[in-house]
């Protein structure tokens, strides 16, 4: 199982948000491409990044930054925030991004998605956030009445190679991953799922082992290895020791 480090960018600094809130920030590297460089010295096999701005204005803002974190770093680059397009996707793609995460779009254009994930096989995701079980997009600004179960089936039958979910109430919070709401997830869909959000504690992500037989196959974490409750190594090493 993977454990992903998280690099949000928002105005060009790595921060993470508070249940989302774009308002209630902490800033923990000036340099996103600081907060990437560290993550990958301390044995990250992946980093998880958002556009953060992106994902409010609908479109890629730091390309920039994305560029050089995927030309310093020798390991994969997943992206999300604001890809409302096929040239967005094609564009972070040739900046070096392996495989892209799409939210507002998988939800409201499921002909796009079916278009995206033919014309980049394997390299789209689904980013499914939610807030008690209902889809929320816009970068978590407008709450929906779908399920996240039904989204995450919808999606993969229009060809998302996997499922990132993110429960919004508990992200930044430190107040414990969602598991059944991950495992309600993973087992309505046959692709991959990443949990996000809420993760505290080192037993926090071990309960989500009890999962991987419901192909959960990883875990996005952010604040915790920023505030240094553990270390990478540490979570690293819980999943390979058990």
């Amino acid at each position: 199982m993977l454990v992903i480090p998280a690099v949000d960018i928002k105005d060009g600094r790595c921060v993470r948000l508070y249940q989302g809130e774009m308002e209630k920030q902490t800033i923990y590297f000036d340099s996103p491409l600081e907060a990437a460089r560290h993550w990958a010295e301390q044995g990250a096999a992946l980093i998880h990044v958002v556009d953060l701005n992106g994902a409010v204005e609908g479109h890629p803002v730091h390309k920039a930054e994305i560029g050089a974190i995927c030309k310093e770093l020798s390991i994969p680059v997943e992206l999300g925030g604001g890809l409302r397009t096929a040239a967005d996707i094609e564009e972070v793609l040739a900046l070096g991004v392996t495989r892209v995460v799409l939210g507002t779009k998988a939800y409201e254009d499921p002909a796009f998605l079916q278009y995206v994930c033919r014309k980049f096989p394997g390299k789209i995701v689904a980013g499914i956030d939610a807030r008690g079980g209902k889809v929320a997009i816009k970068g978590w600004k407008e709450g929906t009445s779908v399920d996240a179960v039904e989204l995450a089936r919808r999606c993969e039958d229009d060809g998302a190679s996997r499922i990132i979910y993110t429960d919004i109430s508990r992200d930044g919070t430190s107040s414990g991953v969602n598991l059944e709401e991950t495992a309600r997830v993973a087992q309505a869909v046959k692709i991959p799922v990443i949990a996000s959000g809420g993760v505290a504690t080192l037993e926090d992500i071990k309960g989500l082992q009890a999962f991987e037989k419901d192909r959960v196959e990883g875990v996005i974490i952010g604040r915790a290895l920023y505030a240094r409750a553990f270390t990478l190594r540490q979570a690293t090493e819980l999943y390979q020791l058990t």
